[in-house]
């Protein structure tokens, strides 16, 4: 693989995180809202736990709870420590990350830190990516699973709106397990992900546009003030599917809900708050007369899209 062939918009899952130990209810709930929803398993470490939803575009949404609060854990030992210092261990329940789809090599020229880092550094913007690192969990059924993962720096980690790369060193259908293909059939009609909507402070749009821009290799493919869209791809199931491009969209928060939704967050512009974006919405394709409108999870907004009605 020539370097220039790696793809780095390729959008991988989304997750979304619920209080500790409550894997079972919030299951129940995405059920409830017409999602089919698999077992996942307990990850390395045994600190979180996930079930899955698997769409036939090839995105799943990882469902993802700590398997204990941080005071099960007694203070000043190493479990403690590892528990308080998750990468996920503050954030607010809901929409709280999102991947696209890594490479699973550190080989030179075949790591997507790299690749993304190479594009910063022309483009004088720093360094982005931390180098890969390894990760896995183990599923119900015993079957050990191992990734790479390729976070963005420790600065813009938690409230950049920048996605992670997950890169399978295992077969992908073993963390995305499409077979049967029934496990991607859902009572609500969802086919895939229409958008992924994030929204940043005023101070925070041109930043992460160029970021974005620099990450996914391709420039928006629609853009006004305050506002910009990329078209990414994702990792079709079916043939039906392959030309359904996710949108991942950007915009400075409006005011209201928007807005509120960034400062419940601790994301401001104040002077106690440098600024930053979150994951606001998520739109799933559905098929006309199933579902509209939005819903919550009730810890996230869901938004149901018609494909006829997604125009860019």
């Amino acid at each position: 693989m020539q370097r220039n062939d790696i793809n780095t918009h390729i959008l991988d899952h989304l997750v979304h995180l619920s209080p500790p130990t409550t894997l079972s209810e919030v299951t129940r709930q995405f059920e409830e809202l017409g999602f089919r929803v698999i077992p996942g398993g307990v990850h390395a470490g045994g600190l979180t736990e996930n079930a899955l939803v698997i769409l036939s575009d090839g995105v799943y949404v990882e469902l993802i709870s700590f398997t204990h609060p941080i005071t099960h854990y007694p203070p000043n030992t190493p479990e403690r420590h590892l528990r308080e210092s998750h990468p996920w261990a503050s954030k607010r329940p809901g929409w709280i990350d999102y991947a696209f789809l890594g490479t699973g090599s550190t080989e030179r020229g075949k790591g997507v830190s790299e690749r993304i880092n190479e594009r910063a550094k022309i483009d004088g913007a720093g360094q982005l990516y931390d180098k890969e690192v390894e990760g896995g969990r183990t599923r119900d059924d015993g079957q050990v699973l191992k990734w790479l993962i390729s976070a963005p720096v420790s600065s813009l980690r938690n409230t950049a709106g920048l996605p992670f790369f997950c890169g399978d060193v295992t077969p992908r259908g073993l963390r995305v397990p499409f077979d049967p293909i029934s496990n991607t059939h859902h009572p609500s009609t969802a086919k895939g992900i229409a958008y992924l909507k994030i929204v940043t402070t005023p101070s925070s749009f041109s930043r992460t546009k160029r970021h974005i821009t620099l990450i996914t290799g391709t420039k928006p493919k629609a853009e006004g003030e305050g506002e910009a869209t990329w078209l990414v791809m994702s990792n079709p199931i079916q043939e039906e599917n392959r030309n359904l491009e996710p949108r991942l969209m950007v915009k400075v928060a409006g005011e209201g809900e928007e807005r509120s939704y960034l400062e419940n967050r601790g994301i401001t512009d104040d002077e106690d708050g440098g600024g930053g974006a979150a994951i606001y919405e998520v739109g799933f394709r559905v098929t006309r007369g199933s579902k509209a409108g939005v819903e919550m999870s009730p810890h996230a907004r869901i938004s149901w899209i018609v494909e006829e009605r997604l125009i860019l």
